[in-house]
């Protein structure tokens, strides 16, 4: 049993980009203002575990989910997961996209599909990690939230 993960939101911009740049994941187009939708685990100054989320209307970027080495195999991913996932559908996003090289077996249990990324709606694929930060060899991934209740 893994003990209940608290997360936050905002992290220090230093504590965001120390962590994701460990775990070989894009950090140059994060600013501040990028932090306010993100959420984590650990410290702020040195989270151990984070993802954030880029909102268009109703859809979503889910981005930037790393967990430090030493927290991985407790549920803190998941958790991070489905924590932005409520906070996305509480903002009226119906689906969440999301790009990854390394984790789409993760995804892929957390009922995210592979997407042709012709079929990504305008909004995501103007966002900077579709268009090149990320490599155009990721996986891009979608899921339907649906309306239920958070």
């Amino acid at each position: 049993m893994h003990d209940p993960v608290n997360i936050s939101v905002r992290p220090t911009l230093a504590g965001a980009v120390a962590l994701l740049e460990s775990a070989g994941l894009p950090t140059r187009d994060l600013t501040d203002t990028h932090c306010e939708h993100f959420f984590f685990v650990g410290s702020a100054h040195a989270p151990t575990g984070l993802v954030g989320l880029e909102l268009f209307g109703d859809v979503g970027l889910l981005r930037s989910l790393a967990v430090a080495p030493q927290r991985r195999g407790r549920g803190d991913g998941l958790a991070l997961v489905k924590h932005a996932e409520a906070q996305a559908r509480s903002r009226g996003v119906d689906a969440l996209y999301l790009l990854t090289t390394t984790a789409e077996d993760f995804f892929a249990r957390q009922g995210y599909r592979r997407a042709e990324r012709a079929t990504a709606p305008a909004a995501i694929r103007t966002t900077r990690e579709f268009a090149g930060l990320c490599p155009a060899s990721s996986t891009f991934m979608s899921k339907g939230l649906g309306r239920e209740a958070p």
